[in-house]
């Protein structure tokens, strides 16, 4: 008999077992057991044997995370100071996707979301920028905006948040979809759209940073009372344990050789009245974390008590949690790509991966978790940097929009003729125009409206949305912009500055097609992942149903990527 119970830590086949029992038949010892014992037998030895099965063919937990503003080239930039249980394991261990590509051409870190989680890209989903202009209600609102949500976690204090103006389901609703509700997905971030687009509309919680408050709040969308676990968590007042420290570099400032020395006219200011270590922070000022590496150390912390105060993980099915990281956001806009500050925040950054893997693997087991990075766009050089290093760069005035007002009065008798502009499109006022005169020639007045932008110093080119499939540019020019158009919530011209050009000579900015908005990381690791890289084309599009094919479960609604077969096969 013992060496029959051994079996369980060597497990059979079925054949196997079979066979064993018909041996077993034969031996004197057994000629007497009745079947009812063999068929028991035949269970007990099974049951070991099937449940691994059952987790062989399933990661514990999917864990996205997005870094908010992180350009391709930080995957290597820093590698030198990087651990080796951070983005070095990552790269090491796991499969990059080192051609990867924002598919559609507004940049943004709403659009980026919704498309990592979603599949699909403005068009479809329906998330064309972090905010737009209704033309209905005639305002502009916030991607996330819900009328008929209220806060959660902090006093009401009106509109709320909730993923409403999402036009698509998600990756985390359709495994939620798979096995009738079994799966949980929560999301975490500092910032409201970071942690409401990727959770989507079936999150079990989705929370994000209320800089007034210092705590983690969610919305009535998903839930009327913050659950314990987030309410001790807040009780831990880790903002303000967090920014009673002094910000200081790991490394000596005269070592960061990736870097431009720590202080230029073109970056902002972080805290204080330079950009320049170490910075002191007011611990009670909640909002200052958005800037610093603590909001990121936040992120690590909540999504640690997010898995133990949900149990993530330890069901008979597959959860998911989606993190992003927007403090490399709130910083990169400040100093540009090539601050001190960042390098020592992707550092910090570095090592904070580092320990979270080394609790991952405690948690799940090393091979358990299927994890992937990637950002919701990248950015630019800041155009004082460019300018400074003799690169082709400028300011642009966006003082010209105003201008065309006049232009088409005095030609058309148009009163205000642009109703609004937002994310590099205008919106034109048909009520105004329809008025002056029923008789205009709509397309002979937008012609007249491009050719007046086209006059101005740092525009690469402007085009009618309507016809975005005739513009003369090339096709994968062509493809992003009109993957980025939706007519129910675009604008009627886009303008496309040339790259390098920005509003302001400081910090950065994002928004386009260009190469340094839309190549971003895309790193896969863990679970039934092989060691390797690709150079080939892969679309951010791509990553949602590259998850849905290795989960066996249908993709987003509205989905147009493909699986990357590397992963798939």
């Amino acid at each position: 008999m013992i060496h029959l119970l051994n079996i369980k830590n060597h497990p059979l086949t079925v054949s196997q077992i079979i066979a064993t029992l018909g041996i077993l038949k034969s031996i004197k010892m057994f000629q007497h057991m009745r079947i009812q014992w063999l068929i028991l037998l035949l269970i007990l030895i099974l049951t070991p044997e099937v449940k691994a099965q059952k987790q062989q063919n399933r990661p514990k937990i999917v864990i996205g995370v997005v870094v908010d503003q992180m350009r391709w080239d930080y995957l290597y930039r820093y590698m030198d100071r990087y651990e080796e249980g951070g983005f070095k394991r990552m790269l090491r261990d796991g499969f990059s996707c080192e051609n990867m590509h924002i598919n559609y051409s507004q940049t943004a870190t709403g659009p980026g979301h919704a498309c990592v989680y979603t599949g699909s890209v403005p068009a479809v989903h329906g998330i064309v920028g972090n905010t737009w202009y209704d033309r209905s209600i005639r305002k502009e609102i916030n991607c996330v905006e819900d009328s008929l949500a209220q806060n959660v976690g902090i006093p009401n204090n009106g509109n709320s948040r909730s993923p409403r103006n999402l036009l698509t389901t998600t990756i985390g609703d359709e495994l939620k979809l798979s096995n009738n509700h079994r799966s949980k997905v929560i999301s975490v971030s500092l910032k409201d759209r970071g942690a409401i687009l990727p959770g989507g509309h079936l999150s079990d919680g989705s929370y994000w940073y209320d800089g007034g408050s210092g705590n983690f709040i969610t919305s009535t969308f998903y839930m009327n009372e913050l659950p314990e676990w987030v309410q001790r968590f807040n009780d831990q007042k880790l903002p303000e344990k967090y920014l009673k420290e002094s910000w200081t570099p790991l490394y000596s400032i005269d070592s960061y050789h990736q870097s431009t020395e720590d202080n230029k006219p073109y970056e902002k200011t972080v805290a204080g009245d330079k950009p320049v270590f170490p910075f002191d922070f007011d611990p009670s000022s909640y909002g200052k974390v958005r800037n610093t590496p603590y909001g990121n150390m936040l992120v690590f912390d909540m999504a640690r008590a997010a898995i133990e105060g949900e149990n993530l993980g330890s069901g008979d099915f597959t959860d998911m949690l989606a993190m992003s990281f927007s403090a490399t956001d709130g910083l990169g806009h400040g100093v540009g790509p090539n601050a001190v500050e960042i390098e020592d925040m992707y550092l910090r950054l570095d090592q904070g991966f580092a320990k979270f893997f080394k609790y991952l693997d405690e948690r799940f087991g090393e091979n358990e978790y299927l994890f992937f990075i990637t950002a919701d766009h990248g950015a630019a050089h800041s155009a004082g940097f460019l300018k400074e290093k003799n690169l082709p760069s400028g300011v642009y005035n966006l003082g010209f929009i105003k201008e065309i007002v006049p232009h088409i009065k005095e030609k058309y008798g148009i009163d205000q003729v642009i109703e609004s502009a937002q994310n590099a499109e205008l919106y034109l006022n048909w009520d105004a125009i329809h008025s002056a005169d029923k008789n205009i020639d709509e397309e002979e007045l937008i012609d007249e409206i491009l050719r007046f932008i086209l006059k101005q110093d740092g525009i690469a080119n402007v085009w009618n949305t309507r016809k975005l499939e005739d513009a003369p540019w090339p096709d994968e020019i062509k493809n992003r912009y009109i993957n980025g158009y939706n007519q129910a919530r675009g604008g009627d011209i886009v303008i496309m500055p040339q790259p390098g050009w920005q509003a302001s000579e400081k910090g950065t900015n994002h928004g386009l097609w260009y190469p340094f908005d839309a190549h971003i990381p895309l790193v896969w690791m863990g679970w039934n992942i092989p060691q390797g890289q690709t150079h080939r084309f892969v679309g951010m599009t791509d990553i949602a149903p590259t998850i849905a094919a290795m989960l066996k479960i249908q993709m987003p609604s509205g989905s147009i990527g493909t699986p990357i077969q590397e992963l798939t096969k």
